[in-house]
C-alpha cells in the first residue's frame, strides 16, 4: 500500500542532496539529522530517501520549537 500526501497524487521523495540544497546544510549534517531520527527517510535499495511531508513536519516543528 502507498501512502499518499493526498489523494490520487504519489509523495514526493527527495534525495539528500535535495533536502541539503532546501535546508542550507552539509551532507554531514542532514545525515546527522537522519540518524537521530529528527527528519524521517526511506531506503530504496541503497538509495535513501526523503518524503517532502517528512521535510516540511521537520521545518514546522522546528519553527514552533523555536516560538516557544
Amino acid at each position: 500500500m502507498m501512502i499518499t500526501a493526498y489523494e490520487g497524487a504519489p509523495e514526493e521523495l527527495l534525495t539528500v542532496p535535495q533536502v541539503m540544497a532546501r535546508l542550507q546544510l552539509g551532507r554531514s549534517a542532514v545525515y546527522d539529522l537522519l540518524r537521530t531520527r529528527q527528519l524521517a527517510s526511506i531506503t530504496l535499495g541503497r538509495a535513501r530517501r526523503i518524503p517532502a511531508h517528512a521535510l516540511t513536519d521537520f521545518i514546522r516543528i522546528r519553527l514552533e520549537q523555536e516560538a516557544t
